[in-house]
């Protein structure tokens, strides 16, 4: 992923607070930012990234599909931002791709500071993975690097699940189409890009039925990525919790629910910890499914603190903070209805509908996410339609405060010194800003700050792991060497956000942190 380092961040331009906006915050603005005439595809899914390196978020769209039958494969679709949030399609140029597609995910897979782009397909079709070349153009590298095997799958989701600085795959699948019942695959990377299937070594052996969605965080706080998926099902979504070395077993913390198509995680009452928002997946309803973390990766059911929540058929959702007032807001996508729905959240995480804030569009969402497509400080919305309707995707530009809040560095990890043959020391970060995709917030660098002996103070860039996760390395020091270390996370809108402090002396025996002032220090054995 591309990264400002932190004194660039001088140069970003500086926002100002403005009044928290009134009716009609999200204006409609597709016609004018998106390509005419618009493209009918059937969308399932989209999301945002920045593909070139010009520090501006474009969009990729899985298209393909229809509800229940394979239909005739369709182009994805990717849009280039000119900068200002006005996109040209370069689908033909820069991915030239046709398929079934019903998920689509950007992740640096070789590690070389760019996105490269699975994607998800429905119907018994093998994924498709596509490297980079650093300037937003990419290769089809399926055949070569991933395993040779046909899915029906909703969703694949990168995150590096064995903590060794790359990105694997999760993978849903089911028999003949989504709605089939199929084991859901682990993909391991090699640090290369190329992957192999180790799912009988990693994951339960179970099929699951009606796989609609896939994604990661870290639950319970101990740094390493857990997985939640979507059903359609009865009490057929699953939440799986990592034992630290990318081997998952099933986690009884998730209350049964009914007709999920989407989860979403958020911190929606600020203690830190992953919150969940099912999208049409309460049990007793069939309205959203909110669930509250107990820390430890357990779940109850809060749904009543969402005010109204109707029976009604959604379809994704997306948390964020859009009157910036700190805490994490929603937005749910409909498949019908007058508009999308809006919800502002109280700051102890109890929600009521706000009306006339998003321009009234009577279509079906398929997907939607939230980012800041022109610039301005301020969040965007972003639709991805399909199944009925004018299969119209859309652009609501936001007219509200800007961001100045900066990230939240939660928590950061022991030191760990992994193998002699690299004695290294990796450094974990869990990090959270004021909103949500299936990467966590846009940053423009996250950055692992150390010094040695009181020396200078040296920068290394961390890398993404998923969920809420960022890594980091020290380099290897000589025995009795005390490094103090600290976090930094710049998100899109310029704000920094700095970690507490830590320290390590290397050599000794491990022991539990003590604190000086602000300062954690640990003892750490060398391998």
């Amino acid at each position: 992923m591309n990264q400002i380092p932190i004194l660039a961040m001088l140069m970003l331009p500086l926002v100002s607070l403005l009044p928290a906006a009134s009716a009609q915050q999200f204006v409609d603005e597709t016609a004018s930012r998106f390509p005419t005439p618009a493209a009918a595809d059937f969308s399932n899914q989209l999301t945002l990234g920045d593909l070139d390196g010009d520090f501006d978020l474009d969009i990729v769209i899985a298209n393909g599909g229809d509800f229940n039958a394979a239909g005739t494969p369709q182009p994805q679709r990717v849009y280039i931002n000119d900068g200002t949030g006005v996109f040209a399609d370069e689908s033909a140029t820069r991915l030239n791709f046709e398929g079934l597609a019903r998920g689509v995910e950007l992740g640096d897979i070789d590690g070389d500071g760019d996105l490269d782009l699975i994607v998800a397909q429905d119907f018994e079709r093998q994924p498709a993975l596509f490297v980079n070349d650093s300037n937003g153009f990419f290769t089809n590298v399926t055949v070569t690097q991933l395993p040779a095997q046909v899915l029906s799958s909703s969703r694949a989701q990168f995150g590096d699940i064995d903590n060794d600085g790359d990105l694997d795959l999760y993978l849903t699948d089911g028999d003949g189409n989504r709605f089939g019942c199929g084991q859901y695959r682990i993909y391991v990377n090699d640090g290369s890009g190329t992957f192999t299937d180790e799912t009988l070594l990693r994951h339960p052996l179970e099929d699951v039925c009606n796989n609609m969605d896939c994604l990661f965080g870290d639950i319970d706080g101990d740094f390493d990525l857990d997985v939640i998926t979507a059903s359609t099902g009865s009490a057929n979504s699953r939440l799986f919790t990592n034992d630290g070395q990318g081997v998952f077993v099933r986690s009884l913390g998730l209350p049964a629910d009914n007709n999920a198509y989407s989860y979403d995680f958020g911190d929606i009452d600020g203690d830190g910890d992953l919150d969940l928002l099912g999208a049409n997946a309460n049990p007793s309803s069939l309205g959203e499914f909110l669930l509250l973390n107990d820390g430890e990766g357990g779940f109850s059911d809060v749904s009543s603190r969402l005010t109204p929540n109707p029976s009604e058929d959604d379809n994704d959702s997306k948390f964020f903070d859009f009157d910036s007032d700190g805490d994490l807001d929603l937005v749910i996508a409909r498949l019908g209805g007058t508009a999308e729905k809006i919800y502002e959240n109280d700051g102890s995480g109890s929600f009521t509908a706000v009306s006339g804030a998003i321009d009234p569009i009577g279509d079906s969402s398929l997907d939607i996410a939230v980012g800041d497509l022109n610039g301005d400080g301020r969040v965007d919305i972003v639709t991805a339609q399909g199944e009925s309707g004018s299969f119209v995707n859309r652009i609501y530009i936001g007219n509200g405060p800007q961001d100045q809040r900066p990230p939240r560095i939660l928590a950061t990890d022991t030191p760990v010194s992994p193998q002699p043959e690299d004695p290294s020391y990796i450094v974990r970060a869990l990090i959270l800003d004021d909103l949500t995709s299936d990467r966590n917030f846009f940053t423009r660098g996250v950055t692992l700050h150390f010094s040695v002996d009181g020396g200078p103070l040296q920068e290394s860039a961390m890398t993404y792991s998923g969920g809420q996760v960022y890594r980091g390395l020290v380099p290897s020091q000589e025995l009795g060497a005390e490094v103090e270390l600290f976090v930094t996370a710049l998100d899109w809108a310029g704000n920094l956000g700095t970690g507490a402090t830590q320290s390590f002396r290397v050599g000794g025996l491990f022991s539990d942190g003590f604190e000086t002032g602000n300062t954690v220090h640990w003892s750490l054995t060398t391998p």
